[in-house]
């Protein structure tokens, strides 16, 4: 074996034993409600397989409702409505609330939720974050990484990262701060510390682009690929090193 190789393969397992450690979970929208000819569920799931599938493989888990009828609005609803989150209707819970207790059971360290816009008019991609806890500035820090690498690597603008505060969707609301939230960012509700949103491409303005699987490949091992070396990072920095 060529040693330029040999080096490679030995920075490959180091950098695998330095993030393996840390659980993450993959939360695909379940919305098939989502324009003409178009499932967000598919395209994000097609997203959160390829980048479980990727190199390195962490201890990764999907947490996904869709097809589960034992919960209501278990294939669509929104994520900052109480309807379809917090609501208990004829005895069910939601598939959003489903999906969270789902991702609490394997105490993750990093939470990425995965969702394509909508109505934006906007071929770009969002990073969105829970306002008001702890680690804001950290999943700040994460999901403009992830965005920037989304957009290198395809035709997608940058649009940034947000807080779940600023979107003005419907009426669900964190019980500490009292602001409009995403449900699956809410610390009361997702016990993991990193937890991320991110809105890729626009259902209509991004379509094409985003049925296109050889794209949703590309996306999801770039996600995958600066996600592994956040987590190195994050191992290296609690070490003291």
């Amino acid at each position: 074996m060529k040693w330029p190789l040999l080096l490679l393969l030995l920075i490959s397992f180091t950098a695998y034993q330095a993030c393996n450690q840390y659980k993450v979970v993959w939360q695909p929208s379940h919305q098939t409600d989502t324009g003409k000819d178009f499932s967000e569920a598919a395209v994000s799931n097609g997203i959160a397989e390829a980048a479980i599938a990727a190199e390195p493989a962490l201890k990764e888990f999907k947490v996904w409702s869709l097809g589960k009828e034992e919960y209501h609005h278990a294939d669509s609803g929104s994520n900052t409505k109480i309807l379809h989150t917090t609501a208990i209707i004829d005895g069910k819970i939601s598939g959003y609330a489903y999906e969270l207790k789902q991702a609490n059971k394997k105490y993750p360290f990093v939470f990425i939720a995965i969702h394509n816009n909508g109505g934006t008019k906007r071929h770009a991609v969002w990073g969105y974050i829970h306002y008001g806890d702890k680690y804001e500035a950290e999943n700040r820090e994460l999901a403009a990484r992830l965005t920037r690498v989304i957009s290198s690597v395809t035709t997608l603008e940058n649009r940034g990262v947000w807080l779940d505060s600023t979107t003005g969707r419907n009426d669900y609301r964190c019980s500490i701060t009292g602001k409009l939230s995403f449900y699956s960012l809410d610390e009361n509700i997702n016990t993991a510390p990193y937890r991320i949103l991110l809105e890729i491409g626009d259902n209509a303005a991004s379509r094409d682009f985003l049925i296109n699987t050889a794209n949703q490949q590309i996306i999801g091992k770039a996600i995958k690929k600066e996600l592994a070396l956040w987590l190195a990072e994050k191992k290296k920095e609690k070490s003291g090193q």
